[in-house]
């Protein structure tokens, strides 16, 4: 009687493994190509919630959100210091506050704020130039890279 003496894998024990190896990397790589743009958006996120809240401040102190009397489409957030945020409250590693924008004149009741990373003049701005992150006054956000 021979005893056989099974060491090891197989061939096709070793391709069934690279096989999964390669299906699970094809799933997972597309899934991590944003996470360097969504970590640098994270600035600006915070920013836009800094932006939201002081807006939400003036329409407790007014009955209104800054609005088209004030600003303008495309007028930058620091303008005219209305609303207490200055260019230093909104400068960062990534977005500058020539960043920050109404997109569309504010109304009585809403208002959308938009920050572009191509309009940014901050020392890593060239990282963010295809970023552009929008939130309204209920805190919905859109980030696009």
């Amino acid at each position: 009687m021979r005893v056989r003496n099974n060491r090891g894998f197989t061939m096709t024990e070793l391709m069934i493994v690279v096989t999964i190896i390669g299906i699970l990397a094809t799933i997972a790589f597309p899934m991590f190509q944003t996470v360097p743009e969504r970590s640098k958006s994270t600035e600006a996120v915070t920013a836009l919630g800094l932006i939201r809240s002081v807006m939400r401040i003036y329409y407790v102190e007014h009955g209104t959100f800054a609005n088209a009397t004030q600003f303008t489409d495309g007028a930058q957030v620091t303008s005219g210091g209305l609303l207490g945020v200055t260019n230093n409250d909104l400068m960062g590693r990534y977005f500058s506050s020539a960043s920050y924008t109404f997109l569309g004149a504010p109304t009585a009741n809403s208002f959308t704020v938009e920050c572009d990373g191509s309009g940014s003049t901050a020392p890593f701005a060239a990282e963010v130039s295809n970023i552009v992150v929008t939130m309204n006054q209920d805190g919905d956000m859109t980030r696009l890279f």
